[in-house]
């Protein structure tokens, strides 16, 4: 590599950008500088970003809204790719890395345009509308799932699965073996994933209170809420006597999930790649009005290895639940199966791995 720069573009939620972090971890120890191309919202996460300067552009999603809206958009995206033109022209990177979202959007489109080389990376099962848009103009499309639907059949030649890069906080997590809960203690973590999910609060503590009170014995419950659903969720567990551990926002989440005997999640990228790296049992319950339903193909890639029980949100009740939880904590060894099942799918390189990819890249475009 004859420049020693990689920008990375990702931004909007923590689900594209935790991978992009965790890449730019390993390039940096391999001597590689990172700069992190965002948005406004992306720099809301930028603060443990491993780059040596954060570059915000202007994007937006030309999907939804009037036709006014969309237009607003389109020239939105224009302004940001002419500033990512200047960007990129100006610092003369190796490589470009984009994670999906509009966010990557401009910063990708102007490295093909200057002939820079560029990556995509696919977090979901299910492509993206932006990695779509942008996928026939790259040189390598890297994927987190075995299964990557929405690939067009010119691009699979250039497609690698390295996986989903995880966090170092994830790969501690993943050291800590799994606890059968066969004492009578059963520790629920229930999350809803980086925006908060009402339903899990609608639905989880209805459920326990469904369980006799021998069943709730020993019944430890760790559980993300938004804040105006806080105190209800709070209060519900108070009522019941249940031991309960309830914020909007857990900054070690990690770590709760490596001490989870049950996780109880939705199905965004991250947290399944999550789930399987660590190793944990888990109920997923993907978000349903999601377009591309991405979250379904996530969580039925798990389920496929025998880590994930996956209910659809519609039959996501409180009794479902309290016959799925009695279930579960009358066959702790099931559970176990599960969590070796969920260890064996994660990819735990994936950081290395598409890191490789990156270098081989830009190292092979140069020779070219």
């Amino acid at each position: 590599m004859t420049s020693g720069l990689v920008l990375v573009a990702a931004g909007g939620t923590g689900g594209h950008l935790f991978p992009a972090e965790a890449l730019a971890r390993e390039l940096a120890a391999r001597g590689i500088g990172v700069e992190l191309v965002t948005d406004a919202r992306g720099k809301r996460y930028d603060g443990d970003f491993s780059a040596r300067a954060v570059h915000q552009i202007a994007s937006a999603t030309p999907s939804g809204g009037g036709l006014l809206a969309r237009a607003k958009a389109v020239l939105t995206l224009l302004a940001g790719t002419a500033a990512a033109l200047r960007l990129i022209g100006r610092k003369r990177p190796a490589a470009v890395v984009g994670f999906g979202g509009y966010p990557s959007v401009p910063p990708v489109f102007a490295a093909t345009l200057l002939r820079v080389p560029a990556i995509l990376h696919e977090q979901n099962a299910v492509m993206g509308r932006a990695n779509r848009f942008l996928a026939a103009r790259v040189d390598a499309v890297a994927h987190g799932f075995p299964t990557l639907k929405g690939l067009g059949a010119g691009i699979k030649a250039q497609s690698y699965h390295t996986g989903n890069p995880v966090r170092p906080s994830v790969l501690a997590a993943a050291a800590v073996p799994y606890r059968v809960p066969d004492d009578g203690s059963f520790d629920l973590l229930v999350t809803g994933g980086s925006q908060g999910a009402r339903v899990m609060a609608d639905i989880v503590p209805p459920a326990i209170a469904l369980l006799a009170p021998a069943e709730r014995a020993g019944l430890k419950i760790t559980q993300q809420a938004r804040g105006e659903d806080l105190e209800r969720v709070a209060q519900a567990y108070r009522d019941l006597g249940v031991e309960a551990d309830v914020l909007p926002f857990f900054s070690d989440l990690p770590a709760r999930v490596a001490a989870a005997s049950l996780v109880i999640a939705r199905a965004g990228a991250s947290t399944v790649s999550e789930l399987a790296v660590i190793g944990r049992p888990s109920i997923l319950v993907p978000f349903p009005h999601a377009l591309d339903q991405d979250q379904a193909a996530n969580a039925a890639e798990l389920a496929a290895t025998g880590a994930a029980q996956v209910v659809r949100e519609a039959d996501f009740t409180s009794q479902w639940l309290a016959d799925a939880l009695r279930a579960a904590r009358q066959n702790p060894g099931a559970l176990a199966s599960r969590a070796a099942a969920a260890q064996k799918a994660g990819i735990h390189d994936a950081a290395k791995r598409l890191a490789d990819l990156v270098m081989n890249i830009a190292v092979g475009t140069e020779k070219a």
